[in-house]
């Protein structure tokens, strides 16, 4: 804004070093980003369907919402994901935490999202939504405490052939007698 307005206005700005980022998902995504904000000196925290070695159980996260400065989601759309950050997910958050949506649209409750960063509690970056597109019309264009991105997290150069590079070593895990590492068992 400010740029636009040719002001020169300095002030202060956060920083991920020292935050708690909790990662809701534990795929591919979810370790790549663990691996790049651990070189930003965040404590990140996974959490998947169920709980193994370095990852948190579903059933555990209520308890963990509280502590983190920021909840990342990166889970599938499933039955027992679509609406899963709703008013009470929400509730438990900290005061003045940052919800990413990296997911789907439907993982969230958009009236409850809305209702929260109204009240200014809450901040969001969304690169989903739901309805998508987005309608011109629709509140969440104006809501404060919002960076909206038009879903364009999969659309940086390189991005197939990445996606290719994971969708190979899990097939040669399979075929070398190994289970999936990205595996989604049934139901979240």
């Amino acid at each position: 804004m400010a740029q636009r307005e040719h002001r020169w206005t300095q002030h202060q700005t956060d920083t991920l070093s020292g935050k708690r980022i909790l990662i809701v998902g534990a795929g591919d995504l979810a370790a790549q980003m663990s691996r790049k904000l651990a070189a930003f000196d965040a404590s990140v925290t996974l959490v998947g369907t169920t709980a193994r070695e370095g990852v948190h159980g579903v059933d555990e996260l209520p308890d963990l919402l509280g502590d983190a400065d920021a909840v990342v989601l990166t889970v599938p759309v499933t039955s027992k994901t679509i609406g899963l950050v709703d008013a009470a997910f929400l509730a438990r958050m900290a005061d003045g935490a940052i919800l990413v949506n990296a997911a789907r649209g439907p993982i969230v409750r958009t009236d409850a999202l809305l209702a929260e960063l109204t009240a200014g509690r809450l901040r969001a970056v969304l690169d989903v939504t739901d309805p998508e597109p987005l309608p011109a019309d629709h509140p969440l264009w104006d809501a404060p405490g919002l960076l909206l991105t038009p879903h364009v997290g999969g659309s940086s150069r390189g991005s197939r052939e990445r996606a290719y590079a994971v969708a190979a070593r899990e097939i040669a895990r399979y075929l070398g007698g190994e289970p999936p590492r990205n595996l989604v068992h049934g139901e979240y």
